[in-house]
């Protein structure tokens, strides 16, 4: 098969360590620090997890390690969204099985979590794994987003990996996928399986972190892929001077990608979906101050401009919070009867027939495609499916009528064509940049050593990101400690807590600073193309979110 010049070079690409973890394999050790706790929720979490809960954060030292070179299979799976960078969690786990001992066998389970309940795998050996070493996608085995969470599916998991003779499994996902790898390793410790489970921190979204997560996979190359296409749009809109852009970007609930991606371009504007919830700013007062900025801007002479929006923004607009929660509890009480109507005019008034009337008031306002989009199929999780409702439309829409009612007014002059765009997919299975290669290989390759350590329901952590890979720190987290109790369904389930955008960060609040100059002034920024060859300022360059939150 052809294959690129780019694709050819990055094969050959060495991902770099942390220090601890080039020492011999048989020198590093785990070292167990001070007993963790969940921010809330204790008593709760702990009564779930028994076996699990309060364990200690672990750190990598030098020492022997003899027990790590006995022979092991281990089984990987990637679970839910792809990221760039699975691949070299793989290629990390891979190397460091071998290093420990050459009869180590790593089983591949395809399709996600069902295919340990299907017994379908791949064994991944060196021939196999060479093509897929530094590379985007998660194509290497498959993922999905079958969920394991029942005590029946829990059994077939253990069947399966002992008919492989697996003692361990580490599972490569988002906030969701590692709270089923807590379920599962709290579940095997307490029917005595014997099979260990360590989860590795995936989700381009950048809502897995915390002070030892600091951030999780493919966020870096995701956030630089999107800037480049913003970037590319700023000068082209730059250069016609005729339209201005509305920009959805992927996220699912939080901000992060797109407070990232404004901190790289300077857009006119930036909606960031916290604070919209903080400030209770309803959809008409959006509108009004996106029409604001175009006719502050046309005053000017300028006719363009580009607005950012982060995919979730209309679960944090209050009343369509409001209305969106209502409509995710009926469907989930009315779901046959729902399903059972075909006629997608009869499932808008079902659902109208039976909100409140504040949230009828709401739905009765938008257009109809977005009252369909309200309606589609939900997630796994029983929740709407954001990224199917065209918010980036819905705003331009809404601010052409307002600028149409301004200019009847008087209160505006100018001249306004919108174009829309979804930038979500494009990032996903990017070519990973240098700082997803070498921190997914690293995660991998440091999950092997949670394993060789003896440890279960842990998460591996890399630290000290902001820094060269030379300063980077090893180690793991108990997936417990990053808990809280929500609402799922309509049950009370553990779940990992999500990491909003925090406005009294510093990127946010380095955001807030600068915003009213960009969104009056022309001041976009235009990063260009992730490079991977030059100097490691530019090629190794951590996030501008990173940055900040450590005094960069």
């Amino acid at each position: 098969m052809d294959i690129s010049p780019l694709q050819q070079v990055r094969y050959a690409y060495q991902p770099k360590l942390p220090p601890i973890l080039r020492q011999s394999i048989t020198s590093v050790v785990p070292s167990l620090g001070e007993a963790t706790q969940t921010a809330t929720d204790q008593e709760a979490i702990k009564a779930l997890f028994p076996n699990t809960y309060g364990l200690p954060r672990v750190s990598f030292v030098e020492g022997e390690n003899k027990d790590i070179t006995k022979r092991r299979n281990i089984g990987v799976i990637l679970s839910g969204g792809q990221a760039p960078g699975g691949h070299n969690v793989i290629s990390g786990l891979y190397d460091a099985l071998q290093a420990a001992n050459p009869d180590n066998t790593l089983y591949g389970f395809k399709g996600g979590p069902s295919g340990i309940l299907e017994d379908s795998y791949q064994i991944i050996d060196a021939s196999f794994l060479e093509t897929f070493r530094n590379t985007g996608g998660f194509d290497i085995i498959g993922s999905g987003r079958t969920k394991l969470e029942t005590e029946a599916q829990f059994e077939v998991c253990a069947k399966v990996c002992k008919s492989h003779d697996i003692t361990a499994l580490v599972i490569i996902g988002g906030d969701d996928s590692n709270t089923n790898a807590a379920v599962l390793a709290e579940y095997f410790l307490a029917k005595g399986h014997g099979i260990q489970v360590i989860g590795c921190p995936k989700t381009i979204d950048g809502d897995l972190k915390n002070e030892f997560i600091e951030i999780s996979f493919g966020f870096d190359t995701a956030t630089k892929t999107y800037s480049e296409l913003i970037g590319n749009i700023e000068r082209d809109a730059n250069s016609a001077k005729k339209y201005w852009h509305f920009i959805k970007l992927m996220g699912r609930s939080a901000s992060h990608i797109a407070l990232e991606c404004a901190l790289e371009t300077q857009p006119n504007i930036c909606l960031i979906s916290e604070e919209v919830e903080a400030k209770q700013q309803s959809l008409v007062s959006i509108v009004d101050s996106i029409a604001k900025a175009v006719a502050d801007r046309a005053a000017d002479g300028n006719n363009f401009g580009v607005v950012l929006i982060p995919e979730g923004l209309v679960e944090f607009i209050p009343e369509i919070k409001t209305l969106i929660e209502e409509i995710n509890s009926l469907l989930a009480k009315e779901e046959s009867t729902f399903n059972a109507i075909s006629d997608s005019n009869e499932r808008i008034q079902f659902v109208q027939d039976r909100l409140s009337s504040k949230s009828k008031q709401v739905f009765t306002i938008l257009p109809e495609e977005i009252q369909k989009q309200l309606l589609m199929d939900r997630d796994p999780h029983g929740n709407v499916q954001v990224s199917r409702i065209e918010t980036d439309k819905l705003l331009a829409t809404m601010v052409e009528t307002t600028l149409k009612q301004m200019k009847a007014e008087g209160r505006y002059t100018g001249k306004f064509s919108s174009m829309t765009h979804f930038f979500g997919y494009e990032g996903r299975c990017a070519f990973p940049t240098n700082f997803d290669a070498d921190y997914c290989y690293s995660l991998g390759y440091n999950a092997f050593l949670l394993i060789g350590g003896g440890l279960s329901g842990y998460l591996s952590s890399v630290t000290n990101l902001s820094q060269q890979a030379e300063k980077w720190n090893a180690g793991g987290i108990p997936i417990t400690m990053m808990m809280n109790m929500e609402v799922r369904h309509g049950t009370n389930k553990p779940v990992i807590k999500k990491a909003l955008v925090e406005l009294e960060g510093k990127p946010f609040q380095y955001f807030a600073e600068h915003r009213d100059n960009w969104a009056r002034t022309t001041s976009f920024t235009y990063p260009g193309a992730v490079q991977y060859f030059g100097p490691a300022e530019v090629c190794d360059r951590t996030t501008v979110t990173l940055a900040l939150e450590q005094g960069l």
